[in-house]
């Protein structure tokens, strides 16, 4: 893993807002493409990133997830992250697609959802090559996180965060919400 992660943030942000403003398969819709200059995120925050080992379930449940539009979809809950946002401790599960997948989902509502960011909440993604460290435990860095696709236009299918990953407090890190754009 790099040490320059604020760097590789950046750039990553770079790439998404070039993709999202000039790609015809981009999410913002026909209209509002030209007139895209980039998406809305909070200050990169180190407080916001943590290396933390996954408590990997026993029994991996099947879960079925509600989607945007009234849809469902299967997930594995893997595993679960324990942690401390400020002085408040938080859990948070984090699924798989399917049991061979090497990417761990881990979807969230905070108490910013609705208000400063997507309402329906955002996602992280794992990636075993790019988030695990040297000694096996996972990096889970809130600047990452991200709007699901539905977040631009509603003619996106997204799963929606499961109430145990509904948060009482706030993760100012990571993209905000797309209408906050000026």
């Amino acid at each position: 893993m790099s040490t320059d992660w604020r760097a590789e943030v950046e750039q990553r942000r770079e790439q998404k807002d070039r993709y999202f403003g000039e790609n015809p398969r981009s999410p913002i819709p026909d209209g509002e493409q030209a007139s895209f200059d980039g998406l809305n995120y909070y200050p990169l925050d180190e407080q916001y990133r943590f290396e933390l080992p996954l408590h990997e379930h026993d029994d991996k449940e099947r879960l079925t997830v509600a989607t945007s539009t009234d849809g469902e979809q299967e997930y594995v809950r893997w595993g679960e992250f324990r942690f401390a946002v400020g002085v408040e401790e938080v859990t948070l599960q984090a699924y798989k697609s399917d049991s061979e997948d090497d990417r761990l989902w881990v979807p969230f509502r905070d108490a910013t959802s609705g208000d400063e960011t997507y309402g329906a909440g955002r996602y992280l993604d794992l990636e075993r090559e790019t988030h695990r460290t040297a000694d096996g435990d996972w990096l889970l860095d809130f600047n990452e996180a991200y709007n699901p696709t539905c977040a631009y236009s509603d003619r996106y299918e997204c799963p929606l965060p499961p109430m145990e990953n509904w948060l009482d407090v706030a993760i100012e890190a990571g993209e905000k919400s797309y209408q906050t754009n000026e």
